[in-house]
């Protein structure tokens, strides 16, 4: 299989203005927003949108794993706080955040996605896993915790919908520190 060239600037700079767009209009609009909104906010014409996301559906797809991407890299960073626990606690804030509020665009995703979901899924999970073994090895958050036990929890708590997801990650959070 050949090489894929690299984008042009001026593609790439399209690229992510049609992401952008997408993504500020489907926050604010929902997923059935008009494309042709999402071009005329990017600042490119029609065939400029389509020639990078050819159908709805691939624009959900890129805006979503976009999405999916800036989390975990968040997380990434967050390996470096000085506080593990404080570190994890304020993924799991992003991570409740980004299940509450991507709702309907996960729901829009195509049904044959189960693939890309796995992938996603895993991403999050490993980094969360990373967060609570470096929270649980500065023994800041229980050793018996497992990552798909905290992640179950979270997003619980992103599902609930009650507007007290903030009070539902402290009682997580303090709910796992110390030793059984």
């Amino acid at each position: 299989m050949p090489a894929q060239r690299p984008r042009r600037a001026d593609a790439r700079r399209n690229h992510d203005a049609v992401l952008a767009a997408a993504r500020k209009l489907f926050a604010e609009r929902g997923v059935d927003a008009p494309l042709d909104d999402v071009a005329r906010l990017a600042g490119v014409g029609n065939a400029t949108m389509y020639r990078h996301f050819p159908t709805r559906q691939d624009l959900i797809i890129a805006v979503y794993a976009d999405e999916v991407t800036e989390l975990c890299e968040g997380g990434e960073a967050l390996l470096a706080a000085d506080s593990p626990a404080d570190a994890l606690h304020e993924w799991l804030g992003a991570f409740v955040e980004h299940v509450a509020g991507k709702r309907d665009l996960a729901l829009a995703l195509p049904k044959d996605g189960s693939a890309l979901f796995g992938e996603w899924h895993e991403k999050m999970l490993a980094t969360a896993s990373a967060l609570l073994i470096r929270a649980q090895d500065a023994g800041e958050v229980r050793a018996d915790l497992t990552v798909r036990e905290l992640m179950t929890l979270a997003n619980a708590i992103a599902l609930t919908g009650t507007g007290q997801s903030a009070r539902l990650l402290d009682l997580l959070r303090y709910g796992t520190v110390g030793e059984r």
